[in-house]
């Protein structure tokens, strides 16, 4: 792999890296308020708008569209300075990072030119409905209807576990058109806007008590037909593009970010004491577990590196992407029960009365659902062993 960076992009990196040190400590500055998930939501929307007026937004969509123009390696710069930093995820995740790549890519010049620019600027956010309460791994199995009468659309149907819809404008969101059709081929791919007649959110409370997701319900939802994203019936494999850019993108962001999570934690852990008064870190048990998590970490970077290149090179991300997800997210799970195993009996306290404000505890509740979220670590596992190593089912 050649992994040399042009002196353009490094001076990129370090006009970055100034601008990161100015902007990070006033959109992180009320992180640990009792208003936790409040405060939360308003830095990330101070973040999207610093980044959008920095110029750093839609880094490598074309400049007719809004973007940047540049190339992808840009993007991954973006995301492994930000990771460094711990800077705040965007809100508009489904926007972003999945729904713009996938209109490049599918849209009409139409939906390019009306969407693109409002992703860009932060003014649209966009929530996704995939998942159903009786259809989250296996996809296909999704009820959600839609029948064309006359010039209109006409959905029914549940949505379930749609991160920040309540904050949303559009929905992308995935429908039966063909019930004739055998289950993955009968599927179609809409642009919903939230503020249609029948479109109802309820948002959901987690065991972290943060509301990242909800519930959306459709009853006679009429939409327009131009808001068919690719072919009537293609949607399924709209859908796979658009997820495989969901679980690839950041690989080297998500490495830096966690990266520092593990230097913090042997921080606290430094602090921590024994039964005897010893450090944690004195603990051949804790000290090998540590070790054997910044090599982890390594091996994320190095395959965040895999991707840079085929990038540089102009080649297509496929199956790294399952790869990576798996990695990634069985990894942080781990994390996080190191965590709790460091803190003792201190990793009962939660928020304020635990350590950190018990940043900790709460890296190890959201842990569990990212081996869920973006398809489950069994998925992933399946994708591997199917189109990789090619084993039979």
């Amino acid at each position: 792999m050649d992994l040399l960076f042009t002196p353009e992009q490094e001076q990129f990196r370090e006009r970055l890296k100034n601008w990161l040190n100015e902007v990070i400590p006033e959109v992180t500055k009320n992180d640990h308020s009792p208003d936790r998930f409040e405060n939360m939501i308003i830095n990330k929307k101070i973040w999207e708008k610093n980044v959008y007026e920095a110029g750093y937004a839609g880094l490598t969509w074309p400049k007719e569209y809004g973007g940047q123009g540049k190339e992808n390696v840009y993007q991954i710069i973006f995301n492994e300075e930000c990771g460094r930093v711990n800077a705040p995820a965007t809100l508009n995740v489904i926007g972003n990072n999945i729904l713009g790549p996938t209109l490049l890519e599918y849209g009409t010049e139409e939906q390019k030119r009306r969407f693109l620019p409002q992703i860009v600027s932060g003014n649209e956010i966009w929530c996704q409905g995939f998942s159903e309460p009786n259809a989250g791994s296996d996809l296909a199995s999704l009820s959600t209807k839609a029948e064309l009468k006359g010039d209109k659309w006409i959905i029914n149907g549940q949505k379930i576990w749609a991160s920040w819809a309540q904050f949303s404008q559009y929905c992308i969101l995935l429908a039966r058109t063909d019930n004739q059709a055998k289950k993955h081929k009968g599927i179609t791919f809409f642009l919903v806007p939230m503020n249609l007649k029948g479109v109802t959110v309820k948002t959901l409370v987690q065991m972290n008590n943060e509301k990242e997701f909800s519930e959306i319900f459709f009853d006679d939802v009429e939409l327009d037909q131009h808001l068919v994203l690719g072919e009537v019936n293609d949607g399924w494999n709209v859908a796979m593009r658009a997820l495989s850019f969901e679980r690839g993108t950041n690989p080297l962001g998500k490495q830096a970010k966690f990266h520092k999570e593990l230097v913090d934690l042997v921080k606290l852990a430094k602090t921590i004491k024994d039964e005897n008064g010893n450090s944690i870190t004195d603990n051949p048990y804790f000290q090998q577990k540590i070790a054997k998590a910044f090599s982890e970490l390594e091996v994320m970077k190095y395959m965040g590196y895999e991707v840079v290149n085929k990038l540089m090179n102009n080649q297509k991300i496929t199956f790294e992407s399952s790869v990576q997800k798996l990695y990634w997210s069985e990894y942080h799970k781990r994390f996080g029960d190191l965590a709790m195993e460091i803190q003792r009996d201190l990793s009962i306290f939660w928020e304020e009365d635990g350590l950190l404000d018990g940043k900790f505890q709460n890296i190890f509740l959201h842990s569990r659902a990212e081996t869920i979220y973006a398809g489950t670590s069994e998925i992933q596992k399946n994708i591997i062993a199917e189109r990789i190593l090619e084993m039979p089912r």
